[in-house]
């Protein structure tokens, strides 16, 4: 996966949002206003990319354990966030399954209202 393909599966997510709220670094991937994606785009650069997920608390402690590129969230709740490096032993599959995960756990976390706003547009 590069930078490219992140940014067009991550919108191509029911209402997402791309923003910089941090500054001109970190590209953050929103749904109903909520982050689920967080990635610095001068690690892109450096050839160093990784990605902030959420996670279930027990699950990520799993999956911390399971894989090396797999650690506490950068700059995040250690509990509720990983980081995850590409690069290493995390395949691009488990990847977007990693992705997909995020967003499902902030998609559900949002209002039945916000919800059916974001089904209803799409």
């Amino acid at each position: 996966m590069n930078i490219q393909q992140l940014y067009e599966f991550c919108l191509s997510k029911k209402g997402v949002t791309d923003h910089f709220p941090f500054d001109e670094d970190t590209l953050v991937f929103k749904v109903g206003g909520k982050m689920f994606c967080l990635s610095s785009l001068k690690e892109w650069e450096k050839g160093s990319p990784s990605l902030n997920l959420k996670c279930l608390p027990e699950r990520a402690q799993e999956l911390r354990s399971e894989y090396e590129a797999i650690n506490p969230g950068f700059h995040m709740s250690k509990t509720h966030w990983n980081t995850v490096c590409f690069n290493s032993d995390v395949s691009n599959k488990m990847m977007y399954e990693l992705i997909n995960n995020s967003y499902d756990l902030v998609f559900k976390s949002l209002t039945k209202k916000i919800q059916n706003e974001i089904l209803e547009k799409e």
